[in-house]
This record gives structure tokens, C-alpha cells and sequence, in this order.
């Protein structure tokens, strides 16, 4: 049985595929993949932790990448997005290098997120520090007693509308939510204390809230060295034993418009929304 000549030329044409195929997957093996260091930025209040995150865990999974820089510059934000990536951070730290280089304000929780880093390099005029808790409740009573506005509430539980905006906290209340208030700053001294392998009555001594300058932090054993993002680029890459200058790589910035047209919320959009919760975050 003949075969046609088209038959000819498709079975020719994928024979060839084929061999390409076999040839790239050699080459492939015998060139090396230059080593990598990947920038991870970090702009702005912690309002939500899932891009971050998926761009660590892309990096870790990435062979080509021998290290990681995350570049900080943030006062801070919410306590779950904080220690979300707070345990990324540090899975990120058992697989490789992860060198954090602060910005201009690198405080509260955008120093918790830092505390698991292998290495923290600030700017010795980095704002940094501020580990402590905070949660703002807006008073209106007085505002509306003036105008005649009161609101009528049903509530099932006594204490359901706490920190309501239309009176002021009772003693009772109050004592709740310092309560919580303290739990969770409790559990911020800890991280820091695991995260920078210092004993948990060291860290509760300097943990009132206070803030420091990049300088401070290091005597303070809050960071590990002073130098710009360069200077923290060149480190992970020697931590991670890459001979001379490394290739950096970046993910590219998020435009609002464009997260409008695939019907998301921009981030920074997000801080302008009225919410209550607990806050590791500085406000000066």
C-alpha cells in the first residue's frame, strides 16, 4: 500500500519535531541557567498578603533563584495579613537566602513581616521598630447628641456592638478589647523574638511602640547590618554563593486601571474603606 505524498511530508514533518525536541532537551541539560536573585517589594499599608505570597512561593519553587531580597517600605497594617506573610517569609528562609532590605519606613507590621529574614539590612535613617498594637474607634456621640441623631440597636449578646462609632467605650468593654489588644501584641514580641533568635523578655523591653532609626535598630539587634537595596542585593548573592553580579529579577508593578478592567479592587483603594480591626501599624 502506497503512502501519499502528503502523508510523506507530515510524517517527515513530525519526525523532525521530534528530533528538535530530543536536541533542545540536551542542550538544555548542558547549558547552565544563570543564577538568579529575585526582588520582592513590599510598598505601602498591609492590607492583603495573597500577591505577596504567591510571589515568594513562585520564587522558592524557581531553581534558577539562589536568593531572595524583600524590599520594605511600609508603616504597617493589618495583623493577619502581617503574619501571613510573616509565615511565608519563614518557609521561604528553610529552602533559601532571604535578605530584607528596608526603605524608608520599615515599622510595626512591616517590621514583623522582616523578623523571619535570614539577614535585615536598613538605611541607617530607616523608621523601623513600633512593635506594638493599635485599633482606632471613631466617637461620634457627641457630634450626634448635637444634631439629634441617636441610633436604636437589637442585639442578642450584651456586648455585640462594641466599639460602636455612636457612644463611647465603657470600662467593662474597654477591659475586653485591651485584653485582645494585648494578645495579639504578645504575639507579635514572640514572632520577632523567634524570628531574630533573641530571648522574649529582650524584645518585651523595647516592645512599647517605640520607634527607631535604621542606627538604633542594629544596636538594638532589631537589624543585622546598614546599606541601601544595592548593598542588600550584593549580600543575598554572596549568601547564596553567586560569583560576581548577579541578575536581578522583578515582577512588574500593578497598574489601578488595569485591575479596574479585570474587576478588581486595587490595593490602595482599600485603605480608603471605613473598618474596624487590630492594626500593627505606625501613625505618626
Amino acid at each position: 500500500m502506497k503512502l501519499s505524498k502528503a502523508a510523506i511530508i507530515a510524517a517527515a514533518f513530525l519526525v523532525t519535531l521530534l528530533l528538535l525536541s530530543v536536541l533542545l532537551t540536551l542542550v538544555q541539560k548542558d547549558v547552565a541557567v544563570k543564577d538568579r536573585v529575585a526582588l520582592v517589594r513590599v510598598e505601602g499599608p498591609l492590607i492583603e498578603a495573597k500577591s505577596t505570597i504567591d510571589e515568594l512561593k513562585g520564587y522558592v519553587k524557581d531553581k534558577s533563584i539562589k536568593a531572595i531580597v524583600l524590599r520594605v517600605n511600609s508603616p504597617g497594617g493589618g495583623v493577619v495579613p502581617s503574619q501571613e506573610i510573616f509565615d511565608e517569609v519563614k518557609k521561604a528562609v528553610a529552602t533559601k537566602k532571604v535578605v530584607v532590605s528596608m526603605g524608608s519606613v520599615a515599622a510595626s507590621g512591616g517590621y514583623y513581616i522582616s523578623a523571619p529574614a535570614s539577614r535585615i539590612i536598613a538605611n541607617p535613617g530607616t523608621i523601623t521598630g513600633s512593635i506594638g498594637v493599635i485599633m482606632e474607634v471613631p466617637n461620634f456621640k457627641g457630634l450626634f447628641d448635637k444634631i439629634g441623631v441617636r441610633s436604636e440597636v437589637i442585639k442578642s449578646g450584651k456586648h455585640k456592638d462594641i466599639a460602636s462609632v455612636f457612644r463611647g467605650i465603657g470600662d467593662e468593654e474597654r477591659k475586653i478589647v485591651q485584653g485582645v489588644m494585648d494578645d495579639v501584641h504578645d504575639q507579635f514580641i514572640k514572632a520577632v523574638a523567634e524570628g531574630r533568635n533573641m530571648p522574649v523578655e529582650q524584645v518585651r523591653k523595647i516592645a512599647d511602640g517605640r520607634i527607631f532609626s535604621g542606627n538604633q535598630a542594629k544596636q538594638a539587634g532589631l537589624v543585622d547590618d546598614l546599606g541601601d537595596l544595592e548593598y542588600a542585593i550584593a549580600q543575598a548573592a554572596k549568601m547564596a554563593g553567586i560569583k560576581g553580579e548577579p541578575e536581578v529579577v522583578t515582577k512588574k508593578e500593578k497598574h489601578a486601571l488595569m485591575e479596574l478592567l479585570k474587576g478588581q479592587v486595587p490595593e490602595g483603594f482599600l485603605k480608603y474603606a471605613p473598618n474596624l480591626e487590630l492594626k500593627y501599624q505606625y501613625m505618626p
